[in-house]
Order: structure tokens, then C-alpha cells, then sequence
């Protein structure tokens, strides 16, 4: 292997005897450099857009979320709580009430998505760090508040400082219909707004009211039941080993799921496209090593001197081939360094500058420029995609110069 090794490494340095070789040298390698580069940076910018993601969910989504296999509800939420809460690594765990209702405000009326929270809920997420107007807060020693999305507010026209009451609808849960008087089929009860937050995020400000936990219950016509209890974890805690604790101790009639797992379609869908893309410059990628095929091509021909040199020195036609094979690995391989290194000081130049700008209104977006995180698997990934089209590259070349040698004998 030594001496195939030192001839390809001195055929891909020195200069080629016709200038049409050294061209389509350069242009191989520069396709396998940008094709990589290309792979780093935008595997990059997905990781960055999924983080932006998790990051922004994670200020009102659970660390884990406790729900019924069957059925709607948790019955007896109380006792399940206290189960989970002795478990180790577990700092807190709250029942939450989630449906539909109905929210009027003056001649106002769109369907809202309520939940009804412990008043202290702000201290199970970030949640303080995301209100825009007001202050979170669910009942004093008068009335009960509600704090709302910044879809609700915009729609029902509504204000923390405000002094009409939003009334609230929720069809009852059991009985008959009085057809005569059909507003008995509603449970209804009214508060004001303490709050008003926004995420950015359409599934959370479209429609989202938190209420007090007791209101919730009796909207909703709810006992004991919940239809989620919210874990918070303690701090170091890891997350894998408590979520499996509490799935032992619960049984198989609830799920235990993280905030990855709650938001499972919203990853998915950036998953998806990530590896969609990736798989389009995969194809990139192997066009590119086309360049690379017909750089061994031409060096092949031009060095038939060479090779009957080589041949009457004594080589045999299997070492003569692995030069061949050998080169086309070096230049995959300076291909695939270069464009990690450029990939790499691509995406540390756009997290630290931003230069590549979203377009749209700033003050409407969350961010101004294209979030990268540079994940060293995705680096991996990539290494191993040149090398299997580097590998792909040296079989062709050793078909190629297998059928000339045959054709010189």
C-alpha cells in the first residue's frame, strides 16, 4: 500500500501534462467542497430552526405530560399526582383541564381552547417571560381573572385593564337538551383578564385561555378528573429515567410523555425536510463526483507511459490499479476536509455575525437571521456519505482501469 500511496498522492499534486486535466482536477474537487459545505450548513440551519423550536414550546409545554391510554380524562387525578410526586427527581406535578368553550366579549364571540391551571401554574414553566401586557394572575380575594393569547385578545378586543368581564360557554356533559330553551345545554361562567402573552407560535396565541383549575372543573362539569397531569422536574434530574419511574408506577393505563413527544407532528414535519433536503444534496453530491470519474479518466490516459513503466519495473496490473483508486480517494477525501472546514467556519460566522437575514417584517419575527446549531453527528454523517461516494468513485475507477489494462495486454 505504501508505494500506490506515495505515486497517488505525487500524481494529485504535480501538475498534469495537458491543461484540460488540471481544470477538471480543480472543478472535482471544488464540487465535493461545496456539495459538503453545502451539507454542513444547512443540516445546521434545520438543527437551528428545530432548537428555536423546542425553545419556544418549552416555556409553556410541560417537561412531562401525564395523559389517560383511554378516555379523555384522568380520573381521581389527586392520587395519581401523589404517586408521581414521591418518585425521585420529580419537584412538582399539577392536574390541568383542557377543552373547548365559547368566549363573548360585548358583541364579540370567537371559540377559544381553555385550561384551567392552579393559580402558581407560572412557576411550572416560563410562563411570566412570555406576557406582553398585564401580569399573571388567576384569581385574588374578589374575582377570578384569565390570561389570555394574543389571538383571543386581538379578536374579542380585550385588555387587562378593561373592566367588562369575558363570559365563557361550554356545553354541559350530561342531561337532555331542552330544545325549548337551549341555552340550559350550556354551562357559562365569566372573569376578567389579568394578562395577555404571546409565544409566536399560531397553536398557542390562535386561541389559548388559562382560568383557574377550580372554574375549569366547574365549566367543564368535572369532579376529580383531569385531562393531564403536568410534570415538573427537579433541577439535574434526568428526564429518561424519571419518565420510565413514573410509567412503572402508574402502569399501562397513562402515557408519559416529553415535551418532544407532546410536540411530536411539529417535529416531525422539520425532520422531515431536513432529511429531504439532505437527501437532495446527497444527490448533488454524487453528480458531483462525475467530475471526479472523469479526472481518474483522463489522468489514466494520460499516463499510459507511466503505466508500461511501471509494468516493465514489474508491477503487477492490481498494483497499478490501486494507484488509481487510491488518488480517487484523495481527492474525495481534501473534498470532503475542506468543505466540513468551510462548513464549520460558515456556521460559527452566521451565529456570531447573522449575516444571512429572514426576510419579513422585524418586528413581527422571533428572529432576524437563520439560527444554526452545528450538531457533530450531522458532521459524522456527512464524513460518511463523501466516504461511501468516495468508495462508489474507486470502484468505477478500478472497472475502468481494469479494462484499459486488459485491453494494453
Amino acid at each position: 500500500m505504501g508505494l500506490p500511496l506515495r505515486i497517488a498522492c505525487r500524481y494529485l499534486m504535480s501538475r498534469k501534462g495537458h491543461q484540460a486535466v488540471n481544470v477538471i482536477s480543480i472543478v472535482a474537487v471544488c464540487g465535493i467542497v461545496v456539495a459538503t459545505a453545502a451539507l454542513i450548513c444547512v443540516l445546521s440551519v434545520f438543527n437551528g430552526f428545530r432548537g428555536l423550536i423546542m425553545g419556544k414550546l418549552a416555556m409553556l409545554d410541560p417537561q412531562v405530560a401525564i395523559t389517560a391510554t383511554l378516555g379523555k380524562t384522568v380520573n381521581d387525578a389527586d392520587s395519581v399526582i401523589n404517586a408521581v410526586s414521591g418518585i425521585p427527581g420529580v419537584e412538582r406535578a399539577v392536574p390541568v383541564i383542557e377543552d373547548q368553550a365559547l368566549a363573548i366579549y360585548a358583541q364579540m364571540q370567537m371559540p377559544v381552547h381553555l385550561k384551567g391551571v392552579p393559580d402558581d401554574y407560572n412557576t411550572m414553566n416560563q410562563m411570566d417571560s412570555v406576557i406582553v401586557d398585564g401580569q399573571w394572575k388567576l384569581s385574588d380575594q374578589v374575582s377570578r381573572f384569565a390570561v389570555a393569547g394574543a389571538g383571543p385578545a386581538i379578536r374579542l378586543c380585550v385588555r387587562p385593564d378593561f373592566l367588562g368581564m369575558v363570559h365563557l360557554y361550554a356545553p354541559q356533559r350530561q342531561g337532555n337538551v331542552n330544545i325549548a330553551n337551549p341555552m340550559e345545554a350550556f354551562r357559562q361562567d365569566s372573569l376578567f383578564v389579568s394578562g395577555i402573552f404571546q409565544l409566536q407560535q399560531n397553536s398557542y396565541d390562535a386561541d389559548l385561555i388559562y382560568v383557574p383549575l377550580d372554574m375549569a372543573r366547574d365549566l367543564f362539569d368535572y369532579e376529580t378528573e383531569a385531562t393531564q397531569i403536568e410534570v415538573k422536574l427537579a433541577p439535574g434530574a434526568n428526564e429518561q429515567q424519571v419518565m420510565r419511574a413514573i410509567g412503572q408506577a402508574l402502569g399501562n393505563g397513562y402515557q408519559v410523555k416529553n415535551r418532544l413527544m407532546q410536540q411530536s407532528e411539529a417535529y416531525r414535519l422539520v425532520n422531515i425536510e431536513k432529511w429531504m433536503t439532505f437527501l437532495l444534496l446527497t444527490f448533488i453530491l454524487i453528480i458531483a463526483t462525475f467530475n471526479v470519474i472523469s479526472t481518474l479518466s483522463l489522468l489514466i490516459i494520460e499516463k499510459d507511459d507511466s503505466i508500461a513503466t511501471m509494468r516493465a519495473l514489474g508491477a503487477n496490473d492490481r498494483q497499478i490499479s490501486r494507484i488509481f483508486v487510491l488518488q480517487g480517494w484523495l481527492i474525495t477525501l481534501a473534498g470532503a476536509i475542506t468543505g466540513v472546514v468551510i462548513g464549520l467556519i460558515l456556521c460559527l460566522c452566521q451565529q456570531q455575525f447573522g449575516w444571512l437575514r429572514l426576510s419579513g417584517d422585524p418586528a413581527n419575527m422571533i428572529i432576524n437571521a437563520y439560527p444554526v446549531e452545528v450538531q457533530w453527528t450531522d458532521v459524522l454523517i456527512t464524513l460518511a456519505l463523501v466516504a461511501a461516494v468516495g468508495l462508489l468513485t474507486s470502484m468505477v475507477t478500478a472497472l475502468i482501469m481494469r479494462r484499459r489494462l486488459t485491453t494494453k495486454n
